[in-house]
């Protein structure tokens, strides 16, 4: 549902694998996709290691739930947020869910929310597990929300890492002429690789990535009604 304001999110946080810095970032990039309905931040709140989430609380609105480490090595935090998931599916009030951690632990947790047909985005950092990464509908790193992205030239190597994935897409997306709609490019591009952000590369928007790359033609297209232009992309090398 990217794009839809109105689509109903429960965000929950892992605090024990998310960086608390993140807090105002991380809900404006949730506004994108949705509105948070539910915010909770799981782990135990007795201590000291969550001070930093704790001054994010009240001025995010997040509830926070507590939970106690009942034993050494067991993480009973994962628990209660998979428990608290399941019972918030069963409501059936909610499009999507936002899982922000690091952990693999909730990768069944995101696979079994998709296949009840709710729309999963994962928020962790770049050492996350790619099994939890490809269980998602899509994957944004919390470094990418932390550092604003540089509109400058990426290294040649991370271009080149990202061209044939562009090329796939643009050629899966396009018509005869070999024009395809950038946001439909997009998302197969996230269809693929859930993780998959122009961020990623140093850009803020798809279209500065393509761009960047002077591997392909771009090409702006009105539609009327006071509707903003729509970006078209082709294998080539000029902008129109």
């Amino acid at each position: 549902m990217d794009g839809d304001t109105t689509a109903r999110l429960a965000v929950l946080i892992d605090a024990d694998n998310a960086p608390p810095g993140i807090g105002p970032a991380l809900l404006a990039e949730i506004a994108k996709y949705g509105t948070a309905n539910v915010k909770r931040a799981y782990g135990d709140w007795t201590g000291t290691s969550l001070r930093g989430w704790k001054e994010q609380l009240l001025a995010q609105s997040i509830q926070p739930i507590q939970q106690f480490a009942y034993t050494t090595g067991k993480n009973a935090t994962d628990s209660a947020l998979i428990i608290d998931a399941m019972d918030l599916l069963y409501t059936g009030r909610f499009d999507g869910f936002c899982l922000v951690s690091s952990d693999s632990d909730f990768t069944r947790l995101a696979a079994r929310l998709r296949e009840s047909g709710l729309t999963v985005y994962g928020f962790g950092e770049r050492k996350t597990p790619k099994p939890f990464v490809s269980a998602c509908d899509k994957f944004i790193y919390t470094e990418n929300l932390q550092s604003p992205a540089v509109p400058a030239a990426a290294e040649p190597k991370s271009l080149a890492s990202v061209t044939t994935l562009l090329r796939d897409a643009v050629n899966a997306a396009s018509d005869d002429d070999g024009w395809a709609p950038l946001a439909y490019v997009g998302n197969i591009i996230v269809k693929q690789r859930p993780d998959f952000d122009p961020r990623t590369y140093g850009y803020a928007k798809l279209s500065d990535l393509v761009t960047a790359t002077s591997l392909f033609e771009t090409q702006r297209r009105a539609v009327g009604d006071g509707k903003p232009n729509v970006i078209y992309v082709r294998a080539g090398g000029h902008v129109t």
